[in-house]
């Protein structure tokens, strides 16, 4: 008679919405893979809160924590999910790889180049990984777009727009640590847009120059409210990013017009496969187009899907999706965006490394780069 796997223990740091009602789901799906021993908060009322609804889901025996060494010294986790404010992000990331967890940790992972490399550092001292929540990568139409663009089904990319449109209010900067670069990292670049353009880049791989613009147009916050840049590809593709928490009518999208089709993506906070779009380029004859389409089973992105990616991972022992190189490319991106909008200047791919003043700061040292209007 077999006997029955031992799951792994997680435990999440941070008892917020996103972890209740992202993270808390994505543990649940996979129950029979791994279990949720300890939830950490400083909020006395929001743990209970937070443990009473894990209970009601099955997850019983979730011990609270308001100390998260005291958690990590007593439960030992496997894996750590982290839902705190940005600003924790790196020390908290630091902590649990040290005692030997993998991580995943909500964007951004942390709040600059030089915080990414002092997590790689312990990941390397540990061997263990720290992830960051890029969920839009795991849905199957996700998956699928990126192996037809890869493999060069859809002929060379050579045009992309990516826009993250959305709209926030000044209830929403009221929140304390929002908006601010020392608790943020920035403003929907780092904050919301950061999703979009991680997809983006996952799609059409590694880019090699930014020209870049932001401001501070509505919102009375330290950091911008809209950003644009302009993007050049290794592979020649050109694109356009436009971040922004100042659109009444909100949308994400991902455009990628290659040399056989454009490969089209809308939706808001999360995608299916209908909501891929292929259209062939005139010269297409149907029976190659039809190959394009979607594949049959529909795993819409979400935490759960990455959760599981990570958790395969776990298994094989091996560096998991959205960690190491790949992780670090997009938060490179993000400080470039910023480079060049602060300068005028573009910027390119490598070029910020310890001793330039963007590599510890997004801001580059100067908090008050962007005047409001």
């Amino acid at each position: 008679m077999s006997s029955t796997p031992t799951r792994l223990r997680a435990a999440v740091v941070g008892t917020g919405g996103i972890v209740t009602g992202s993270h808390l789901p994505a543990l649940r799906a996979h129950s029979d893979r791994i279990e949720l021993r300890a939830a950490v908060d400083v909020d006395p009322a929001r743990l209970t809160a937070f443990r009473a609804e894990a209970e009601e889901t099955g997850m019983e025996d979730v011990e609270g924590y308001a100390d998260f060494d005291a958690m990590l010294d007593a439960v030992r986790p496997d894996l750590v999910l982290i839902g705190t404010p940005p600003s924790l992000h790196r020390e908290q990331t630091v902590a649990a790889l040290k005692a030997g967890a993998w991580v995943l940790c909500e964007k951004p992972l942390c709040l600059s180049l030089a915080e990414y490399d002092e997590i790689a550092a312990a990941e390397q001292a540990s061997g263990t990984y720290a992830s960051v929540v890029f969920q839009h990568r795991y849905g199957s139409g996700a998956v699928h777009a990126r192996e037809l663009i890869a493999g060069g089904e859809l002929g060379a990319p050579r045009v992309a727009h990516c826009q993250t449109t959305w709209h926030r209010d000044s209830a929403y900067y009221a929140v304390p640590w929002r908006g601010r670069w020392e608790s943020e990292g920035g403003g929907p670049t780092m904050g919301h847009g950061i999703h979009q353009f991680d997809l983006l880049l996952h799609l059409l791989g590694d880019w090699t120059e930014i020209r870049a613009m932001a401001a501070r147009l509505v919102h009375d916050t330290e950091s911008e409210d809209v950003s644009t840049a302009l993007v050049r590809f290794e592979n020649g593709a050109l694109a356009t990013v436009v971040n922004s928490v100042l659109s009444p009518d909100e949308v994400s999208r991902i455009r990628v017009d290659c040399a056989d089709a454009t490969v089209e993506l809308t939706h808001l906070y999360g995608h299916s496969n209908d909501d891929w779009v292929y259209t062939p380029a005139p010269h297409v004859d149907a029976e190659r187009a039809d190959a394009w389409r979607t594949p049959a089973a529909d795993v819409p992105s979400s935490h759960a899907a990455q959760l599981g990616a990570l958790l395969d991972a776990y298994e094989q022992g091996v560096r998991p999706p959205g960690s190491g190189s790949d992780a670090r490319r997009t938060l490179e991106f993000a400080a470039a965006l910023y480079k060049s909008a602060f300068t005028g200047q573009p910027v390119l791919a490598g070029e910020i490394a310890a001793g330039d003043p963007y590599y510890p700061a997004m801001h580059g040292g100067h908090p008050d780069w962007s005047p409001k209007r």
